[in-house]
C-alpha cells in the first residue's frame, strides 16, 4: 500500500464518523432502534444484505469456491432456500411482528407465553451473537495484518472504534444508510476483483488451465447429508429453508431491519429484492472465487505468495495444508491490484466487518434494553431523555464486549467459529418453532414450549456427538419437528393447571389472495429458475470460460 490507499482508508474513516452525527436526532426508542420506522425498501434491502454478506463472506466464500480441498461452486446451494424463506416470512411471520408496534421481537413470546420464554432466546441471542461478532473482527483484523503488515490492534480499533462512534450517535437510522454505503462499496470490490481476476486468468492459459472441472458443479441431487456427504440438494434446501426463515425472522439483529420500514408494503418489497437480489449476488463472489482460485494454479509466484504468508502468520494452524485459503483474496488484492483500487478493496473488507459489528451492536443494545431494564412495569417510567441515555450506554457496553471478544477467543479461531456455528444451528429451528407456535397455535403454553425449546437442544446435541456423518444444516429442520411435538404433547398434560394468555388475536389473516400477490409468485418462479440455472452451471461455466 502506499499514501493514496492509505489517503483513501482514512476519508473513508472521517466520513462514516460524520454520518453518525448526521442521524444524531434520535428522541425516542423507536427513532434510535427502528429509525422511527421511516426506511423505505431500498436501504433497508442493501442493510439486509450487507450484514449477511459479511467480511468472512467476501473473503472466505471465494476461497471455498476456488482454493479449498473439496469446494467449488457447491457453495452456491446455501442461497437455493432464501427465496422460499422469503415467501414464508412474508405471509406468516413478519405481519403479526410488525403490527405489535414492539421494539424487541423477544417481547411478542413473552406476550403470548412467559417471561421465562424472552429470556431463554434472548439470552441465547446476546450471547452467541456478541461471540460470533468479537470472532469475525478478529479473523478479518488478523488477515488484514497478515497481508497488509499493519498492527494486528490497530485493525482491530479502526474496525471497532469507527463503528462504534457512528452507531452511538446516529442509531438504527445511521446503521442502516451505513450498511447502504458499505454494501454498494462492497459490490463495487466484487466487481473489480472479478474483473481483474477474468484478465488475469486470460493471460494466464484460461480457466481450464490445470484448474479442475468438478469445481463447477453445484447440485448434487444424490447427497442427502446423513452420510458424511455435504452440500445435497434436499438438505440445503430443507434445513437451509428453516435456517433463513429463524435468521431473517426471528433473529433480532435481522428482525430489527424489517421492523424499520415505514409500512407492511415496504417489507414486502424488502423480502422479495433480498429473496431475488442474493444470489446474483453471490454468483459474482463465487465467480471470483473461480477466476482467483485459477490464477493461484496457473502463476506458481501467486501460490507461493500465499504459502509464504501462511508459515509466517499461521504456522501452527496450516502446517500440514501448507497455506490458509482465506488469504486469497487479500493477497490477490495487494498483489496484482493498481494502488488506489488496493485502498478501495480493503475499505470494501474494512465495510463489510463494519456493516456486521454495527448491526451487532444496535440489536444488542435494543435487546437489553427492551428484555432486560425496560421491562414490564418499569416501562412506565423511564421518560425519552432516560431512555436515549441508557440506550446509548448499553451500544458502548456491547461495543466493547465485542472488541473484547475479539482478543479473548479470536485467538481460539477455528474451535470458537465451530461452536458459534453449531450455536447458531442448533437454536434456529427451536427459535423459529417458538414464534411459529406463538402465532399459530393457542393449544400451546409456556411450560410446554420452554420444554421443546430445551429438549430440541438436548435432542441436536445428541444428534450431533453420537452420529457424526448427519450434516450440521439438518440441525434447523430437527429442531424445529422436536420443538412443536414436544410443545404439544406437554401443553397437553399442563393444560388445566395453568393461566393461559387468551388476549392475543392468534389468527392468520392469510387468504388464496395472499398467494397470488405478485412478491409470492415472483419468488417461487426465481426459486425454479435458480435450481435450474445451477443444475447447468458446469455446461454453461464450461463453454463460456
Amino acid at each position: 500500500m502506499n499514501w493514496l490507499d492509505y489517503a483513501i482508508i482514512i476519508v473513508y474513516s472521517v466520513a462514516f464518523i460524520g454520518l453518525g452525527y448526521y442521524f444524531k436526532e434520535n428522541k425516542s426508542s423507536k427513532d434510535y432502534f427502528l429509525g422511527g420506522q421511516s426506511m423505505g425498501w431500498f436501504p433497508l434491502t442493501l442493510s439486509t444484505m450487507a450484514t449477511q454478506l459479511s467480511a468472512i463472506s467476501f473473503i472466505s466464500a471465494p476461497a471455498f469456491v476456488g482454493l479449498a480441498v473439496g469446494g467449488g461452486l457447491k457453495w452456491l446451494t446455501f442461497e437455493l432456500s432464501v427465496p422460499l424463506a422469503m415467501i414464508f416470512l412474508m405471509l406468516v411471520i413478519v405481519p403479526p411482528l410488525y403490527r405489535s408496534g414492539i421494539v424487541s421481537i423477544y417481547e411478542y413470546v413473552e406476550n403470548r407465553f412467559a417471561t421465562s420464554t424472552r429470556m431463554i432466546l434472548s439470552i441465547v441471542f446476546q450471547i452467541s451473537r456478541a461471540l460470533g461478532t468479537g470472532v469475525m473482527v478478529y479473523t478479518i483484523a488478523i488477515i488484514l495484518q497478515a497481508v497488509l503488515d499493519v498492527s494486528f490492534h490497530w485493525t482491530i480499533l479502526i474496525i471497532s472504534i469507527i463503528t462504534l462512534i457512528y452507531s452511538f450517535q446516529g442509531g438504527m437510522k445511521a446503521v442502516i444508510w451505513g450498511d447502504t454505503i458499505q454494501m454498494l462499496i462492497l459490490f463495487g470490490g466484487l466487481i473489480i476483483c472479478l474483473f481483474y481476476g477474468f484478465e488475469l486468468v486470460q493471460a494466464h492459459g484460461g480457466l481450464a488451465n490445470g484448474f479442475d472441472p468438478e469445481r463447477l458443479k453445484a447440485i448434487d441431487f444424490s447427497k442427502m447429508g446423513i452420510n458424511g456427504d455435504e452440500f445435497g440438494f434436499w438438505p440445503m434446501v430443507i434445513g437451509g429453508f428453516f435456517l433463513y426463515a429463524s435468521y431473517y425472522g426471528c433473529d433480532q439483529s435481522q428482525a430489527q431491519r424489517l421492523l424499520s420500514a415505514k409500512n407492511e408494503k415496504t417489507i414486502r418489497s424488502l423480502l422479495l429484492a433480498n429473496g431475488v437480489l442474493r444470489f446474483p449476488v453471490v454468483m459474482v463472489y463465487c465467480t471470483m472465487g473461480l477466476f482467483v482460485g485459477a490464477l493461484v494454479i496457473s502463476a506458481p509466484d501467486f501460490l507461493e505468495s500465499i504459502a509464504d504468508m501462511t508459515q509466517k502468520h499461521f504456522p501452527q494452524e496450516f502446517a500440514e495444508a501448507g497455506l490458509k485459503p482465506d488469504l486469497m483474496i487479500p493477497v490477490f488484492i495487494v498483489k496484482y491490484l493498481p494502488h488506489g483500487l488496493i485502498g478501495i478493496l480493503i475499505i470494501g473488507i474494512l465495510s463489510a466487518a463494519m456493516s456486521t459489528l454495527s448491526s451487532t451492536i444496535n440489536s444488542l443494545s435494543a435487546v437489553s434494553m427492551e428484555d432486560v431494564f425496560n421491562r414490564g412495569k418499569k416501562r412506565t417510567r423511564l421518560s425519552n431523555e432516560k431512555y436515549m441515555k441508557y440506550s446509548k450506554s448499553f451500544v458502548l457496553f456491547w461495543g466493547v464486549v465485542c472488541i473484547a471478544a475479539a482478543y479473548l477467543f479470536g485467538g481460539s479461531e477455528s474451535t470458537v467459529i465451530e461452536i458459534i456455528n453449531l450455536i447458531g444451528s442448533l437454536f434456529y429451528g427451536p427459535i423459529l418453532a417458538t414464534f411459529v407456535l406463538a402465532m399459530l397455535s393457542k393449544r400451546v403454553n409456556h411450560i410446554g414450549m420452554n420444554t421443546g425449546i430445551i429438549t430440541a437442544l438436548g435432542i441436536n446435541l445428541l444428534i450431533k456427538f453420537s452420529f457424526v456423518n448427519i450434516f450440521w444444516i439438518w440441525y434447523n429442520f430437527t429442531g424445529m419437528i422436536i420443538a412443536v411435538v414436544v410443545a404439544y404433547t406437554v401443553s397437553i398434560f399442563f393444560e388445566s393447571k395453568i393461566e393461559q394468555k387468551e388476549k392475543m388475536n392468534l389468527k392468520l389473516d392469510l387468504k388464496w389472495s395472499d398467494l397470488l400477490k405478485k412478491e409470492v409468485l415472483i419468488l417461487g418462479v426465481f426459486f425454479v429458475c435458480i435450481v435450474i440455472f445451477c443444475v447447468y452451471l458446469p455446461e454453461i461455466y464450461g463453454r463460456i470460460f
